[in-house]
């Protein structure tokens, strides 16, 4: 999915000191950000944000739906470039057809992953297909390291089975969560699952206290060792910690998706759909894909135009760091 924004925020992230000895979650709400058009569906943005800018690698989380489409139109965002970080689609209901300059054509479906690499550059279109009534799900981005950054373009799918334990069904799409693990390479350590909690249950999760984790609700009230999440709220848990604690207070099942990651300690420039290191790097990025240079190839099978590019900043874009938590 691409970042929209007619103004994009210009982020440059870094980690944060984690020396907390007892669990705080910090509660992050999103904020509505319309995918273009008059008619157009509305995703709720979590990261980054102000309070947060990464969680992990995990540097983008849009969260969407349910949308009925016959209101919305659903999604049909153009081609458009990616450079240094990866891109991962999940779904709750609904379907969406994907494109990229690899000459990848595939489809996301609910409880299957659709993972593509952009590294030094690729572009892709997404759109919902006929057959949806219903769209639902995530869009969530990966910053690439440094060493992998200008990491050539790459496309998989990954169908997880679910895991059951006490209270929950668990599907890991990237990493490892209660026995299952996913084949799908990432290029620092991370984990991404979908959780579907029991009706008044608590499931307490086993996890890698090298990571910081982040909880966004989809559907009922969970509480994550001990603050209560409501739906579209991100929960933040820094590293230190070697179980996460989930309860679900409602009667129904909850579903929420848990992201967690070692704290990702380069310096990096965010800005529309680019990730680099310098503002020449953006510059240099944006400016390729206004002169439609085989950087990020070309798009076969999508009707219409490509995005173009916002306007950069009048300034040189500047660092932003994580808040140091307390």
């Amino acid at each position: 999915m691409s970042n929209v924004e007619v103004d994009p925020a210009t982020r440059r992230c870094a980690a944060v000191d984690h020396n907390d000895s007892a669990p705080q979650v910090d509660v992050l709400s999103a904020r509505d950000v319309p995918l273009g058009g008059p008619r157009a569906m509305t995703v709720r943005r979590t990261l980054p944000q102000r309070a947060r800018t990464l969680i992990g690698a995990w540097c983008f989380v849009d969260h969407y739906g349910p949308d009925d489409v016959a209101d919305t139109g659903g999604m049909d965002v153009a081609p458009h470039p990616h450079t240094g970080l990866q891109t991962v689609s999940w779904l709750f209901s609904g379907e969406i057809e994907h494109r990229d300059s690899l000459g990848s054509h595939a489809f996301v479906r609910p409880g299957e992953l659709n993972l593509m690499t952009g590294g030094y550059g690729i572009s892709h279109s997404e759109g919902s297909t006929v057959s949806t009534t219903i769209l639902h799900g995530v869009q969530l981005w990966v910053a690439l390291p440094e060493e992998h950054r200008h990491t050539g373009r790459d496309f998989r799918h990954y169908v997880p089975n679910p895991v059951r334990m006490d209270g929950a069904e668990i599907r890991v799409f990237l990493g490892s969560l209660a026995g299952g693990t996913s084949p799908v390479r990432t290029f620092t350590p991370l984990l991404g699952a979908e959780l579907v909690l029991d009706p008044r249950s608590t499931t307490t999760l086993p996890v890698d206290a090298g990571f910081e984790h982040g909880l966004l609700v989809d559907q009922g009230e969970v509480r994550m060792t001990g603050t209560l999440l409501r739906p579209a709220e991100l929960g933040y848990l820094g590293a230190g910690n070697d179980t996460l604690m989930l309860t679900n207070e409602t009667d129904a099942p909850a579903r929420a998706v848990l992201l967690g990651g070692t704290p990702f300690e380069e310096p990096i420039v965010m800005w529309w759909n680019f990730i680099g290191r310098t503002h020449d790097d953006i510059v240099e990025a944006r400016q390729a894909w206004e002169n439609a240079s085989d950087r990020f190839g070309s798009v076969d099978g999508y009707d219409g135009d490509r995005l173009p590019a916002p306007a950069l900043p009048n300034a040189t874009i500047a660092p932003r760091k994580n808040p140091a938590r307390h």
